[in-house]
């Protein structure tokens, strides 16, 4: 088996991150490949932003030149992940899908993240993943990834506290960390905590594993103008 992490914004020391927590929860005989976007943000912190990234997604499996049997889509709300699905006819796994489908099978879920622009953007993909009535709440912090990652015994203390008051104030029975910067870090509450902590690149190193027929690739057949030469071909 082999998988392609796509990460949709910029910032490679992310994907660093990425590839090194999902790599770490595969089995050796997994083969990882990870890329970063060629163009956009280095963070994707906007409607515009999440609509160049899905772009970018496109981008970058449209210019790797080895072949996968999975995809993830390295980004806490899955910009291009229908796209994607619909072009590529192999499984494609969005971090945010994979860890909302699994805490759903928990029960009410909250989920903690960074960047009040991505309210919106989340409460679609729940609508989209068919969750939205099991969604209890999205906290909002207020630090932003970068610092979050400046200090990560703070960032835990930040989220445990966020993810207490989920519980005690909003009826959430599980908490979902998102971010792929915060990488881990659900899994280190969830030893402090004593409520199911879901983190959501972990969510998604384990829906790498899980059985699943590929989808029939659906292309459209339509001339597009501006396109890279890599992607111009590969969606037609």
């Amino acid at each position: 088996m082999r998988a392609l992490v796509i990460n949709p914004n910029t910032s490679t020391q992310v994907t660093q991150m990425l590839h090194a927590h999902l790599r770490e929860h595969l089995p050796q005989t997994f083969a990882l490949d990870s890329v970063t976007a060629r163009f956009g943000g280095a963070y994707i912190a906007s409607e515009a932003g999440y609509a160049i990234a899905a772009h970018a997604v496109l981008d970058a499996w449209a210019t790797s030149t080895n072949e996968y049997d999975r995809i993830v889509i390295g980004c806490f709300g899955d910009p291009g992940l229908e796209a994607l699905r619909e072009i590529s006819g192999i499984p494609v796994i969005g971090l945010a899908e994979a860890a909302m489908l699994e805490a759903a099978t928990l029960g009410r879920f909250a989920i903690i993240t960074g960047g009040e622009r991505w309210r919106p953007i989340l409460k679609r993909r729940a609508a989209a993943a068919g969750v939205a009535e099991k969604l209890a709440a999205i906290h909002i912090l207020r630090e932003t990834g970068a610092e979050l990652l400046a200090d990560r015994a703070r960032a835990l203390d930040l989220l445990a506290a966020a993810a207490q008051d989920c519980v005690r104030t909003q009826q959430a029975e599980i908490v979902l960390i998102g971010g792929a910067a915060l990488a881990g870090m659900g899994e280190a509450l969830a030893e402090r905590l004593p409520f199911p902590v879901i983190d959501n690149v972990s969510a998604a190193a384990r829906a790498l594993l899980t059985p699943v027929s590929a989808p029939a690739a659906d292309l459209d057949q339509i001339d597009y103008t501006g396109l890279s030469s890599e992607l111009s071909v590969r969606i037609r």
